[in-house]
């Protein structure tokens, strides 16, 4: 039997708040397989995007494991830590998070510069990028000139630019209209179905009705697991 594509090994987190240690994860353990479409949902500061930044490798557990396509990325040397996250996860974020001064297409490369491809094939592929998520007449546009839903998707295609098997996602509906939000969760359905392993945490029972497991956290720990309906 194959191991899956991420194991999450008894991972606790707290955070110092002044003088005190605030428990933000108590012994979570969680295995994803490959093709998995899972939501985090809980309340907030149950612990649910903390939880997502340590699979991530954004953060680090104080106790525990995270192994990622066989590799124990809490004991990764950074340099290690940052290839890892450039070439097996995409992240998208609530605010985009896109360099204002790049037009979208120069948005897509960024991490394909980091991975040190080629000119012609960064165009190349961010162009098919922009069409894929429905952006290909918007890709000199800069991000102040699109509106939250197009951001959103020029976010999502540079989350794709390095091909990783993993997407992250935090919210990525959060600041978005319903209906434009459900455009964006159909995009995701599409990558998933193409065998693009995602995890996302969202506040909107709506939205976590997109994925195949739907993990409820609270205080720390996973409270259950269902499948959405």
């Amino acid at each position: 039997m194959s191991s899956p594509l991420i194991r999450v090994e008894n991972v606790h987190k707290s955070y110092l708040m002044g003088k005190e240690a605030v428990p933000a994860l108590r012994g979570v353990t969680l295995d994803i397989e490959a093709g998995d479409f899972v939501c985090l949902m809980g309340p907030s500061g149950s612990g649910k995007t903390t939880l997502l930044n340590i699979v991530g490798g954004l953060d680090e557990p104080g106790r525990g494991h995270v192994i990622i396509d066989g590799e124990n990325v809490v004991s990764l040397p950074e340099n290690q830590l940052a290839r890892l996250r450039l070439t097996k996860l995409g992240f998208v974020f609530q605010n985009y998070n896109l360099l204002a001064n790049f037009t979208a297409r120069e948005n897509v490369e960024a991490p394909m510069v980091l991975a040190r491809s080629g000119s012609r094939a960064r165009r190349e592929r961010a162009s098919r990028l922009l069409e894929r998520v429905g952006l290909s007449d918007r890709d000199r546009h800069y991000p102040s000139e699109l509106s939250g839903g197009q951001q959103q998707r020029v976010a999502i295609a540079r989350a794709l630019a390095n091909d990783p098997p993993i997407l992250i996602g935090d919210e990525i509906t959060g600041d978005l209209d319903s209906e434009t939000g459900f455009a964006i969760m159909e995009l995701m359905t599409s990558l998933n179905r193409e065998g693009m392993t995602i995890v996302f945490v969202t506040h909107d029972p709506r939205m976590a009705e997109f994925a195949s497991r739907l993990i409820n956290i609270q205080d720390g720990k996973i409270l259950n697991e269902e499948t959405p309906a």
